[in-house]
């Protein structure tokens, strides 16, 4: 290699690594939650739960308390600790891109919880999210079916509205009709075929 490719290379390797996080901090506001504080949300060192408002973060430990312990005993472990942000104002959810979504799941990278989903059913259905992010790896939960991926959520984490507005209603009742069919045993063998 010429010493004047190996500098075009060196040039673009490096254009790549300050461009592509700054465009995705940018525009997919969602991967802030890989790093809260730099959003200006609190996070203990170490912690995985990081709060707007300080004076809730018991609150917000123990509603991922019970939804690991939830998910583990109604569907399947979780591995790790999965990272939570919640967020006790709307600037807060806005900051990490939530939009009208009470919540949102980044992969397996962490969880966003907005101002309106300080409930139970809400951090089991986004941990329901990271369980499929962790048993069918990434890309293969984002080629799922929505009906099988939202309807899951609703349908498993016991969301107590009923209706849903459409089309969640729709989703979890084809979810429910489907894991009638295909059992708690084989769950996951089952959604790798969808």
């Amino acid at each position: 290699m010429t010493k004047a490719l190996r500098r075009s290379a060196a040039r673009l390797a490096l254009l790549l690594l300050v461009v592509v996080p700054v465009a995705a901090w940018s525009l997919v506001k969602p991967v802030r939650v890989l790093a809260p504080g730099l959003a200006g949300i609190g996070c203990r060192q170490g912690a995985t739960v990081c709060v707007e408002d300080p004076a809730r973060e018991a609150e917000a430990r123990q509603l991922l308390a019970e939804g690991m312990a939830f998910v583990a005993s109604h569907i399947a472990p979780v591995e790790g600790s999965p990272r939570f942000v919640f967020c006790s104002t709307r600037a807060c959810a806005d900051t990490f891109g939530l939009g009208v979504r009470s919540a949102v799941t980044a992969g397996t990278w962490g969880t966003v919880i907005g101002p309106r989903a300080w409930a139970p059913h809400y951090v089991r259905h986004e941990l329901i999210h990271h369980l499929q992010g962790q048993r069918l790896g990434l890309l293969p939960r984002l080629l799922k079916p929505t009906w099988w991926v939202e309807g899951m959520a609703y349908a498993l984490s016991e969301d107590p509205r009923a209706p849903l507005a459409e089309p969640w209603e729709g989703h979890r009742r084809e979810f429910d009709a489907w894991y009638g069919r295909v059992g708690a045993d084989r769950l996951w063998a089952e959604a790798g075929r969808l």
